[in-house]
Formats: C-alpha cells, sequence, structure tokens
C-alpha cells in the first residue's frame, strides 16, 4: 500500500521560510517523478513544483519560482519544498504526490493527505 506522508507546515510570518517533507512509502518512488501541489479553501488544486527520479528536471510554478525549491534524496524516498519569502497568498494545504512515471507534468496518481501552511500578514 503506498502511503505519502506530509510534515513540517505551520503558521509563519510573511517574509518567513518553511521545509516541508514528504516521506513515500510502498513504492519505488525514486523510479518516479513526485511532485507538490496546494489547495486553499475554496480554491482549485494548483501544481507548486516538480522533479524526475535523477533529480534533473526540476519544474516550478511560475508563482512561487525564485521562492520555493523542490529537492529530493531517494534514499529516503523524501521529497522537500524549500518555501522562502512566504506570502499570504501562499497560504493552503500542501499535498505531494508520486507520477505514474517519470513526467514532472504528471499525471499524479498517489497523493498524501497535506500539511498545512498559513503565512500571516
Amino acid at each position: 500500500q503506498v502511503q505519502l506522508v506530509e510534515s513540517g507546515g505551520g503558521l509563519v510570518q510573511a517574509g518567513g521560510s518553511l521545509r516541508l517533507s514528504c516521506v513515500a512509502s510502498g513504492l519505488p518512488s525514486s523510479t518516479h517523478a513526485m511532485g507538490w501541489f496546494r489547495q486553499a479553501p475554496g480554491k482549485e488544486r494548483e501544481f507548486v513544483a516538480a522533479v524526475t527520479k535523477s533529480g534533473g528536471d526540476i519544474f516550478v510554478a511560475d508563482s512561487v519560482k525564485g521562492r520555493f525549491a523542490i529537492t529530493r534524496d531517494n534514499a529516503k524516498n523524501t521529497i522537500y519544498l524549500q518555501m522562502s519569502s512566504l506570502k499570504p497568498e501562499d497560504t493552503a494545504t500542501y499535498l505531494c504526490a508520486v507520477a505514474r512515471g517519470d513526467y514532472v507534468l504528471g499525471p499524479y496518481d498517489y497523493w498524501g493527505l497535506g500539511t498545512q501552511v498559513t503565512v500571516s500578514s
């Protein structure tokens, strides 16, 4: 059974930083692209960033480019999202996902439950 567990969310002031982690189990995630998405109340789920299995190909949404960075550690089956210069509009539940193959654009088949990030102004 595939499980994705996110952690690292919390409450932070605007301009602050957080690092999210996502550990995958039950799946050889090192052979798949993995990514981060976010969803704010009343809004559609939004792509944030993704990385291929080797880490050689990274895709980051324009809304967070230059502020967020995605990395992965295949030995730990873990991906990270380093978030800096946070803005109130970054407030959302952040979810990690595993792609069907090694394509950053998906599709994504497995999802975690998410970790809440709240940015105060």
